[in-house]
């Protein structure tokens, strides 16, 4: 399932094109249509199973619309899409993790969104510290002190990820030391 989940990924948040898909703006997909992506790519897929990884997907990355026909990202796209989230205040806190290599790059430039449409944000040390040990190596976590940031927007995805276009380095202090 890990292999699928990845092409999900590939073709709901970043190249729809490899599975044949057209996204609508807000980042939708024919399920019909990414089911026989899938299938076509991995084989013996069908509904049933495209359920139960949209139900236990532990980032809870991907969801159905209301009507079950419809699936999407929940965020990290790196192409053009409107997820539809209104601006909210964010707590005073989020947290950011991040492999200690691209450490004295962002405490001088600030957390930059790269090719995605935001920077992802946590809002607990302990996700953060996972989310930045993906990369390997050793990961330190940043403290991000959000509520100070009255000029940038914040949205909250469906998956509980906080979202922003920049935090820059001022607002940011290295929380954790190295973790391998």
């Amino acid at each position: 399932m890990k292999q699928v989940s990845k092409f999900l990924a590939l073709i709901l948040r970043h190249r729809p094109e490899v599975g044949g898909l057209t996204l609508d703006p807000q980042g939708w997909a024919d399920a019909d249509e990414v089911i026989a992506a899938v299938a076509k790519q991995f084989g013996g897929f069908d509904r049933a199973r495209l359920e139960e990884l949209v139900r236990t997907n532990d980032k809870r990355r991907y969801a159905f619309d209301e009507s079950g026909t419809r699936i999407r990202a929940s965020q990290g796209h790196s192409i053009a899409v409107d997820l539809d989230l209104e601006p909210i205040e964010p707590p005073p806190l989020l947290y950011h993790g991040t492999a200690m290599r691209f450490l004295e790059p962002i405490l001088r430039e600030g957390l930059m969104k790269g090719r995605r449409q935001h920077v992802h944000l946590s809002a607990d040390a302990e996700t953060a510290l996972k989310v930045g040990a993906r990369r390997g190596g050793e990961t330190v976590v940043l403290e991000v002190r959000s509520g100070e940031m009255k000029e940038h927007a914040f949205f909250l995805s469906a998956n509980g990820v906080w979202l922003t276009g920049h935090v820059p380095p001022g607002y940011l202090r290295p929380l954790s030391t190295p973790r391998r």
